[in-house]
């Protein structure tokens, strides 16, 4: 259990090694965003440290994932204009059942995004 995120570039048709990711609790006094973690996907597009929260330390609540898209296309040798469509894109969801699983993934290019509530 816990929660975990992946992120795959589908304009590369690959794992986006490289992109940084951080994570916010969300939902406190006057809806402040407060970071938990910063941190560099690893070459399998996900957190080189495993879980983003292990079961043990998740807790029911609202969070926040945000994805530094424009950085890592343009480390990719993209060609982004300026300002880029997509800078960074961010997730807000909710835990709700702390006996799920919480996967959160992205797939991502410069131009859309899609996610869903994984496995």
């Amino acid at each position: 259990m816990g929660l975990s995120t992946h992120v795959l570039d589908t304009m590369h048709g690959t794992p986006a090694a490289g992109m940084r990711v951080s994570l916010y609790t969300t939902g406190g006094a006057e809806g402040q965003a407060h970071r938990v973690i910063s941190l560099v996907l690893n070459a399998d597009g996900r957190n080189p440290d495993g879980l983003l929260y292990d079961s043990q330390s998740l807790k029911v609540g609202t969070y926040r994932l945000v994805f530094e898209v424009a950085a890592y296309f343009k480390a990719r040798g993209v060609d982004l204009p300026e300002p880029p469509f997509l800078n960074q894109v961010s997730l807000d969801f909710g835990v709700a059942d702390l006996t799920q699983h919480y996967h959160v993934p992205l797939l991502v290019s410069p131009w859309s995004y899609s996610t869903y509530r994984g496995s």
